[in-house]
């Protein structure tokens, strides 16, 4: 099933804490904007319709009490006479006869006094002049016979009611609104900080100790507040921590059991296989009058037992690193004579390529450094073609050592894989006479003295092991002491 991408909204802030206070503030103001508006609409409302009603109730008091006292049929004395007592903008009329004063009087539509003709009735329409809003009333006036009878006078009245007041009333009212949702933004705010921060301290307060347990401080806990969600979070949070800091525990008890077994047996194998190497030896140097079947499988017991002892002696050394217990011994070395030594105490002078051009000055352990080069070179030997080149040079605050071969170069896999224990790069060199854990070990050894080691392939050649150390030269002699776990 294909699923929709929907485009990522780039200018919606991505902080929790400016959502939430966003988010409560429109909500507070959509609210406050709503309330205030419908009691606006309301209130207005209610005011149109009570100053239209008085304004009604007026208009028809006044004609009520001054109809009787006209003569019918009126003349224009009587129209003057009604149309002053009703007071301003008022024009009445009787069949060709007016009486009218006042200047709002344009604003009687023809549609209002058709009503008053046709239908007979009380008619009121509200409109807007040039001076603002407006009530025309227009109403019949009705005779009453001796008989009780009503009716038509033919005398009509339209009387302009000026609505300025209402609307100056309404417009204080908007001002009021207006100033009211104004008011309530910086308070939606104050608000909105306060109740995130009630919220978002126990999310930050879990932020950090889930920062602090993957830090490793597996005794990590929350204090929780409350019964809400929040305090559940909290109450989880510190079951997880707990598990995992058994699982941890244990792990690492078992992990201690482990290399204290490898260092135990690799012990315990060191002295047998030394005497096992003698005699093997032994036995090589009496098989050169066998014959050469029985000679060559001496030879492969000889190797095979070599190998093993190899192998001890790396396991070892892995299993001091783990425990923490190498102690670096610094000294001010020609790091190109020491590799020089390396090479000539494993006779690999006539088979590697070295030539210094003058002396690498150091601060190492000399026997780390051994460790790590013999690896590096040993390694080029077995899975390399020659020839084998050493380089050493000396850089602002390091020393390079560089190994490079003229083999097939590296797998195709991650290169930091190569320094993992008892790699193999392919399945054919399972039966080669490394012991898969010499890389691992010249990794260890470079990183207790602060530095690193990396391969990649070069151009018309095949692998390059780079080896980088600290020089240390400025720095005061003593005996530094480190932990390392390979």
């Amino acid at each position: 099933m294909n699923r929709i991408a929907w485009p990522k909204i780039s200018w919606w802030p991505t902080g929790l804490r400016t959502r939430f206070v966003l988010t409560f503030v429109a909500v507070a103001m959509i609210a406050a904007t709503a309330a205030s508006g419908a009691g606006y609409v309301a209130a207005r409302g209610s005011l149109i319709d009570e100053t239209q009603r008085r304004a009604v109730d007026s208009v028809r008091d006044r004609i009520t009490r001054l109809a009787p006292d006209m003569s019918y049929p009126p003349d224009q004395q009587a129209l003057d006479r009604l149309r002053s007592s009703l007071g301003d903008d008022v024009m009445v009329t009787y069949e060709e006869l007016t009486s009218a004063s006042g200047s709002a009087l344009g604003l009687i539509s023809d549609n209002l006094r058709t009503a008053v003709v046709e239908q007979d009735r009380f008619a009121v329409q509200r409109v807007v002049g040039e001076s603002g809003p407006k009530l025309v009333m227009a109403t019949p006036i009705m005779r009453t016979g001796i008989d009780g009878r009503r009716s038509e006078s033919g005398v009509e009245v339209y009387v302009v009611e000026d609505l300025s007041p209402a609307q100056a009333q309404l417009d204080r009212w908007t001002r009021i609104v207006a100033l009211t949702i104004a008011a309530a933004l910086p308070l939606a705010i104050v608000s909105a900080l306060f109740v995130s921060r009630s919220v978002l301290r126990p999310i930050r307060r879990l932020g950090d100790s889930a920062n602090q347990l993957a830090a490793g401080n597996l005794s990590t806990r929350l204090e929780p507040s409350g019964r809400d969600e929040l305090a559940d979070l909290a109450h989880t949070f510190n079951q997880t921590a707990a598990a995992l800091e058994r699982s941890v525990e244990e792990l690492r008890h078992q992990e201690a059991e482990a290399r204290r077994f490898v260092g135990d047996v690799s012990h315990e194998l060191r002295t047998p296989l030394m005497a096992l190497i003698s005699i093997m030896e032994m036995l090589e140097a009496d098989a050169r009058s066998w014959s050469p079947e029985d000679q060559e499988m001496a030879a492969m017991a000889v190797e095979r037992t070599r190998k093993l002892a190899r192998l001890a002696e790396d396991l070892l050394e892995i299993s001091r690193l783990d425990a923490g217990a190498v102690e670096l011994r610094l000294e001010e070395i020609d790091v190109a004579h020491a590799v020089a030594d390396t090479l000539r105490t494993r006779g690999w002078s006539d088979e590697v390529a070295f030539a210094p051009t003058g002396p690498v000055l150091a601060r190492v352990d000399v026997h780390r450094l051994d460790v790590a080069v013999a690896n590096l070179v040993g390694n080029a030997l077995r899975h390399g073609d020659l020839p084998v080149s050493v380089e050493v040079r000396a850089q602002t605050d390091d020393v390079v050592i560089v190994v490079t071969d003229h083999g097939p170069g590296l797998p195709d896999t991650d290169t930091e894989r190569l320094f993992t224990r008892f790699y193999k790069a392919d399945s054919a060199r399972t039966g080669s006479s490394g012991s898969g854990l010499g890389l691992a070990i010249t990794k260890a050894n470079a990183m207790l003295h602060g530095g690193d080691v990396r391969a990649h392939d070069i151009d018309h050649a095949g692998a390059q092991f780079v080896l980088l150390l600290p020089r240390r030269l400025n720095e005061e002699p003593e005996t530094d002491v480190h932990d390392a776990h390979a």
